[in-house]
């Protein structure tokens, strides 16, 4: 059973609400440790100093800032106490804001905020929350680190999202290749397949339908090796030419889409019936396409 990770209360204007935070996440993975082929023993890290590869006590290692190469500010840990956020167990909402104000790249983790002892106020915070489209904006500390976070409301329960600072989000402008986005020329045609390309894939999200395919198949790799199978190299697949014709591309996947779609079990070809899934695809002016591969082929053409 998930234990919280943090417990105090959402504070607004007069009212004080107790909740506890537990993860919403729990991430997954492979870990694997270093070991000695020889042995099998697991190998250990030491410091050591980098002037003389010499190790360091403990006692001996400081805090350091690098300003420019190999020249350090040192900093004692009393000088940063001062700094330190007050843990106030309070989590100080000061606005309410629509989510949809709210970019998702501001978003970091999330985390359930439950009732600790009291539910009703907080049900009524979470419906009058839901009731108004609003989510809440504030800060708390949690392990000596302070943060902005968003609360919101979903299916009658609260979510707290942790935010990064606005100076922590990377600006477009400062890549190259983004920048220039805005000089790149798309035609009518290229524009009115990819459309057509993502109006068939269109689809509700189904998160269940996405799994960690090489997680899984290293904990089976893992397990197989563990029981003494005799494991053997599988032989390396060719991959498949890369189509660098765009219009050529478009028009496969639009093809391959309708297809896909055709097989679906609840898409009915019989005489009469009407085609469920029906897309602007599956409408799209016949004159039009002819045009498309005419020109594709034209394009094949020259470049042959």
């Amino acid at each position: 059973m998930p234990r919280p990770i943090w417990s105090g209360a959402i504070s607004f204007g007069l009212v004080t609400i107790p909740v506890k935070l537990y993860n919403a996440v729990s991430k997954k993975s492979v870990s694997f440790n270093q070991l000695d082929d020889r042995t099998g023993s697991r190998i250990k890290l030491k410091k050591v100093s980098a002037l003389d590869g010499g190790d360091v006590p403990e006692e001996h290692i400081v805090k350091g800032y690098e300003v420019s190469k190999d020249r350090y500010v040192i900093v004692d840990p009393d000088e940063l106490e001062q700094f330190m956020p007050v843990a106030t167990r309070q989590i100080d909402l000061e606005e309410f804001v629509d989510l949809t104000e709210i970019d998702p790249i501001y978003f970091d983790s999330p985390y359930y905020l439950a009732p600790d002892k009291i539910a009703k106020p907080y049900r009524l915070l979470a419906e009058a929350m839901a009731a108004a489209g609003k989510v809440g904006i504030g800060r708390f500390v949690m392990r000596n680190k302070q943060y902005v976070a968003a609360i919101r409301p979903v299916d009658g329960h609260l979510v707290l999202s942790t935010m990064v600072y606005a100076d922590e989000v990377v600006a477009p402008a400062a890549i190259d290749e983004l920048e220039s986005m805005g000089d790149v020329e798309i035609s009518a045609k290229e524009r009115k397949m990819a459309e057509a390309l993502v109006e068939s894939l269109a689809a509700p999200f189904e998160p269940d339908k996405y799994q960690d395919a090489y997680r899984e198949q290293v904990l089976d790799l893992l397990a197989r090796k563990a029981s003494g199978e005799e494991l053997e190299m599988p032989a390396p697949v060719a991959s498949a030419p890369q189509v660098i014709d765009l219009m050529a591309a478009l028009e496969a996947s639009v093809k391959a889409a309708k297809e896909a779609r055709g097989r679906h079990p609840t898409t009915t070809s019989q005489p009469g019936a009407t085609v469920i899934g029906t897309s602007a695809a599956d409408e799209a002016d016949d004159a039009d396409i002819v045009e498309v591969k005419s020109k594709t082929r034209a394009r094949a053409r020259k470049s042959a």
